[in-house]
């Protein structure tokens, strides 16, 4: 018996029953003619800055809706449903854009960013945002993903051993163990679940790019499979010098402290604030805030108010993590399926399981070069990656990951009754023999097929059959009136915290993002 089986069998049926998960899914809003709407934030939405499931990402175009915790993908995808079922009744003509890679933009200085009233930390949010424009340009901020966020419950860990720090620290090595395994292996997810293989030209106006014509509209790769995970996306030279170890809290944590609080030239040259008194960013750190740091996984746990992240990792430990690699799936009305979450978890755990040895810093950047193949050239017969000084084909090496996880999907349909995750399973080994039924592959060929190869054609389509069937869905009874009740609740919620702030914006901001405030 492997480690890995013995590890999976400490666990009961009632843990494996009780994985806990939630989404935060990104999608632009758009005008009915294609264009990003430059519409404000709907008031039926409520407030961005206090909503507890519905508020904005990088631009004030960008929705991001989240679910609660759910011990049920099914649960958890019906949530996400209902909330894109209320969206849709409170932004009128207006659609979701059902893919990664932005719809036709404007010029990079018009799009919206988000805005979050006038109190302090409103504020700090689109100073934020003004910064990320002003380090990377707004075009890359307009991608959209899915974030899964997942954790194993509480009963879990007495299951798995405590170890001789005690429960916490197991807890905290087990999950940083799970991020390097996912580091590891998560160009598999690419392949078998990107959906970026083509972008509008307006995206990479005035910039290299590396991309291939495919028609008047369109620019792509011929085997990518996700260019949103390339070096298109949430890629910065700046961050790539940030040392990060993920071979424990300790050290995680002091990597990203020096990044929070080290200064950066070329931001230093752009100044918290520019000739006219306006603000540029909230620090000319490499970082920011935590949230500027990029990455396929992260560590993380719920903030109490005014806490920052770093500190909070730092005095109560990991929570869960949050996987931030996956496209939104054009083919789906909520931008995921149940039999994708239920091969996220059995990937999750076999991450978790499996032996983790430390990274080291080659290893690292190894793995960095195994992400950008996969993303650019995932469905290239008999592409190679690294691993450990070899060159396995991804075929061969995902098909051992997947063969590995077979145990773990038996264990799940056991708890659960079924073969559910057994056939996710199944499609996943599916999809890896036949790159060409994967969604990335799907995309290329329903844009051939169906709309001349033109990408925002493709999912201007998609994104009108979506909108028309969740309009047609009937929501659960009540719920409507429930996300009414929330959205007004949230706008006095706004109302109150911008009436309680006693100091002025840069007394707030300096005391924030003192370097004291990162430790415990």
């Amino acid at each position: 018996m492997s480690r890995l089986e013995e590890r999976l069998r400490a666990l009961s049926p009632a843990t494996l029953r009780n994985l806990r998960r939630g989404i935060e899914k990104e999608s632009l809003r758009v005008q009915p003619d294609g264009r990003l709407a430059m519409t404000p934030h709907a008031e039926a939405l409520g407030s961005a800055l206090t909503h507890p499931h519905i508020t904005t990402d990088f631009s004030e175009a960008q929705l991001e809706l989240i679910t609660g915790i759910h011990a049920r993908g099914e649960d958890c995808l019906a949530e996400l449903t209902a909330i894109h079922q209320y969206v849709y009744r409170a932004i009128g003509a207006e659609l979701l854009w059902v893919a990664s890679m932005p719809c036709g933009l404007p010029q990079d200085d018009a799009i919206p960013l988000g805005r979050y009233g006038s109190s302090n930390i409103g504020r700090a949010k689109t100073v934020y945002r003004t910064g990320l424009s002003w380090r990377y340009g707004r075009r890359m901020q307009a991608i959209s993903g899915i974030h899964y966020n997942f954790s194993l419950p509480d009963e879990a860990w007495p299951e798995l051993g405590r170890g001789a720090g005690g429960e916490r620290a197991f807890r905290d090595d087990a999950y940083f163990a799970l991020i390097r395994n996912f580091r590891r292996h998560s160009w598999l997810l690419l392949c078998l679940f990107g959906a970026s293989p083509a972008v509008c030209p307006s995206f990479v106006a005035g910039r290299d790019h590396g991309l291939e014509k495919l028609s008047e509209g369109t620019l792509y790769l011929p085997h990518a499979t996700s260019l949103r995970m390339g070096r298109l996306g949430y890629q910065s030279e700046a961050q790539a010098s940030i040392a990060v170890s993920y071979n424990s809290l300790r050290s995680y944590a002091a990597s990203l402290h020096e990044a929070l609080t080290r200064p950066w030239p070329a931001y230093e040259r752009i100044g918290i604030r520019g000739p006219d008194g306006e603000y540029r960013q909230l620090a000319t750190s490499l970082l920011q805030i935590e949230n500027e740091f990029y990455g396929t996984i992260r560590a993380k746990r719920v903030i109490r108010p005014g806490e920052r992240p770093l500190h909070a990792l730092r005095e109560r430990g990991v929570e869960y993590v949050e996987v931030r690699c996956m496209d939104l799936d054009p083919f789906e009305p909520a931008g995921i399926a149940t039999p994708t979450m239920r091969l996220l978890d059995i990937f999750l755990l076999h991450c978790l399981l499996s032996d983790s040895p430390p990274d080291t810093p080659a290893e690292i950047a190894a793995l960095a070069r195994n992400q950008l193949r996969a993303a650019s050239r995932g469905r290239e017969p008999g592409l190679r990656l690294e691993r450990n000084g070899r060159e396995p084909t991804l075929a061969e090496w995902g098909g051992q990951v997947l063969a590995e996880c077979e145990p773990i999907a038996g264990a799940l349909d056991s708890a659960h009754g079924g073969g559910a995750h057994r056939e996710a399973l199944a499609a996943a080994r599916a999809g890896l023999a036949d790159p060409d039924s994967v969604p990335s592959a799907r995309v290329l060929r329903e844009m051939r097929e169906k709309y001349n190869d033109i990408y925002t054609q493709f999912v201007m389509m998609q994104s009108l059959r979506h909108r028309e069937a969740l309009r047609r869905r009937p929501m659960p009874e009540g719920l409507e009136a429930q996300f009414a009740q929330a959205a007004k609740a949230s706008l006095e919620e706004q109302r109150q915290i911008e009436a309680a702030d006693a100091v002025d914006f840069e007394t707030f901001r300096v005391g924030y993002l003192a370097p004291g405030q990162l430790v415990v």
